[in-house]
């Protein structure tokens, strides 16, 4: 099964995924990042579909586009979203759906979108967590596959919450990716 993985950020989950063995075919970038280097220190083959645009005409689905041609080019079976900060469009969905794969700072249902843990604290909740789900056209909303509790300790800040979360995230994205690839299918 060819993987992609998909990546805006620093690239520690890229970073454990390879780590365990779990090869991927390309990285996908939106901007220059940490998972560039990630991506270059395990000989990853990186492309960058840069996105010029964060105003209000953004072309999503033109961008859309783009990164759905290079995930054919590259031959993709399965799209790892990992930190990756553009939401794309329905050609993805169209081509992949089923098949890609996102993560998430929270317990959802509870907290969807870019500020969960922002949320989780602001709402006072004692547990969190991660999420790893099937992405869908609609945000955070796609069928969970695994949930790990992170609780929500006295004087935690986001970044301190944010930290433990990631910690539980690398580590059952990877499960959830050898279960994937153990069975040959996405269900």
């Amino acid at each position: 099964m060819r993987i992609a993985v998909l990546a805006s950020g620093s690239g520690t989950i890229l970073d454990s995924i390879a780590d365990h063995g779990i090869a991927v075919a390309v990285v996908v970038v939106d901007r220059p990042c940490g998972a560039t280097d990630v991506a270059a220190k395990h000989g990853i083959p990186v492309e960058l579909v840069e996105r010029t645009d964060f105003g209000a005409g953004f072309d999503r689905e033109g961008y859309t586009d783009a990164v759905t041609v290079t995930l054919r080019d590259h031959e993709i079976d399965l799209v790892v979203m990992a930190g990756f900060g553009t939401v794309l469009g329905r050609s993805v969905h169209d081509s992949y759906g089923g098949r890609i794969l996102n993560t998430h700072p929270a317990l959802l249902p509870a907290f969807p979108g870019w500020h969960a843990v922002d949320d989780a604290l602001a709402h006072g909740v004692k547990v969190t967590g991660c999420t790893v789900h099937l992405a869908t056209l609609e945000v955070d909303a796609g069928p969970i596959l695994a949930q790990e509790p992170v609780d929500v300790l006295e004087g935690d800040t986001v970044e301190s919450l944010h930290e433990r979360i990631k910690a539980v995230e690398r580590r059952i994205y990877v499960k959830v990716l050898d279960d994937i690839l153990e069975r040959g299918s996405v269900q």
